[in-house]
């Protein structure tokens, strides 16, 4: 597996207006995961510890609507319920990882059980400058009248409230959200990263509502959680033509800049029935592994999403609208690369709208691929399919795939 890769190329990302020439690095990370300190499955440690051996540069414990930062007592007979399936538990998996003694146990109200670390107790175990990062957040986890709103939160200081009740229309919850966030980020005076989650997790954010919220930046456009509907249904759309038709109306309509996809894990089961980590996740191109370069790199675009496919090099060029990439071979495996886009006039198209809002632009079946983005082209971006089947699917038949941020908008 490709870790980091460094080269020296020429490259226009986001805002820049002219070429930079720079060392392209990109960080592996997942921005989505649970424990027990919310409905996961396993200790936090735990959760941390299989990103920290399966090659992630950095990793992030959402948990909904709580961080970590104390001690919680647990019962065994909670955490032995949320085991699915034979073989070892969570507790026989944590004792041979950190020894027997790591686990504090405890009586409460005549039941046995174990006390939660908070991150600070084990954040030394994994940590080492440039290697590996965790990063705290918060799945905020709220509602509107017509569904679950649920927002990450990356690099908090403090919990962001919700409502116990639905009350107000999605995107009148994920105004009042993002406004408690942007007001911490400019009290602590660090950058704080939110990306919508799963908009189709029981079918709860249509494209209109997430691109009328344009100061959200950052969706899922890939999760691996098993009910998603990332395919979408008969009458509904899937992640990636949501994520068109939302990008269409904030560029042709909201004069707003469009959302960049993440792929993440979700993961809330690590052992028994259908264990999740290692399904999707980013790589971002970035000047360093803080959360401060991580975050201002994402929000220049520079970073894709990947659930298996992999690149060695990307670039794009504002001034000739040129966008190239090199895909990293996997074995026997195939690629089919597609520029994906709306153009200006798609409104006065004599075509059904499924074909001009998210139209392949151009396809490739090469490992080197260069794009021109069209000059009529709202924005461009590209979804790259491989013909190797993901090691472990959230959905039937799913392969590798990744894809690229929009560009070729402003």
């Amino acid at each position: 597996m490709l870790k980091r890769v460094a080269v020296i190329i020429t490259l226009t990302w986001g805002i820049f207006s002219g070429p930079v020439c720079a060392e392209q690095r990109f960080f592996k990370g997942n921005t989505h995961a649970h424990s027990f300190w919310s409905d996961g499955n396993d200790f936090p440690e735990m959760v941390i510890d299989y990103y920290h051996r399966n090659g992630y540069d950095f990793a992030t414990l959402s948990d909904h609507n709580v961080l970590p930062r104390n001690y919680r007592w647990m019962s065994v007979q909670e955490i032995k319920a949320r085991q699915v399936g034979p073989g070892p538990g969570a507790i026989e998996k944590c004792e041979a990882r950190f020894g027997p003694d790591w686990i504090e146990w405890k009586q409460v109200a005549g039941k046995r059980g174990v006390i939660l670390k908070p991150l600070q107790a084990y954040r030394d175990q994994f940590e080492a400058p440039g290697e590996f990062l965790i990063i705290e957040a918060q799945e905020i986890s709220d509602r509107s009248t017509t569904g679950h709103v649920h927002i990450n939160a990356l690099n908090l200081e403090h919990l962001i409230p919700f409502q116990k009740e639905p009350v107000g229309s999605t995107v009148q919850v994920m105004r009042r959200l993002l406004r408690q966030v942007a007001a911490q980020e400019e009290a602590i005076g660090r950058p704080i990263l939110t990306h919508l989650n799963h908009p189709n997790y029981r079918w709860s954010v249509t494209a209109e509502e997430l691109a009328a919220v344009v100061e959200e930046r950052f969706f899922e456009v890939y999760n691996g959680h098993p009910d998603i509907n990332h395919l979408g249904d008969e009458s509904r759309p899937g992640d990636e033509m949501i994520w068109d038709i939302a990008n269409t109306l904030r560029l042709a309509k909201l004069d707003a800049a469009p959302l960049y996809g993440v792929a993440t894990d979700d993961s809330h089961r690590y052992h028994g029935g259908d264990v999740s980590p290692g399904r999707g996740w980013i790589q971002v191109e970035a000047e360093g592994l803080t959360p401060a370069a991580l975050i201002g790199a994402m929000r220049h675009g520079r970073f894709y999403a990947s659930t298996g496919v992999e690149l060695s090099r990307l670039s794009y060029d504002s001034a000739t609208r040129v966008l190239e990439f090199e895909i990293v071979a996997d074995g026997e495996a195939r690629f089919r690369s597609e520029l994906i886009g709306t153009r200006r006039n798609y409104a006065q198209a004599d075509a059904p709208a499924s074909s001009v809002i998210g139209e392949v632009f151009n396809l490739s079946s090469d490992r080197s691929v260069r794009f021109e983005v069209p000059s009529d082209a709202l924005y461009a971006r590209v979804t790259i399919t491989s013909t190797a089947s993901h090691p472990n699917p959230s959905y039937d038949y799913q392969t590798k795939q990744a894809w690229l941020q929009p560009v070729g908008w402003r």
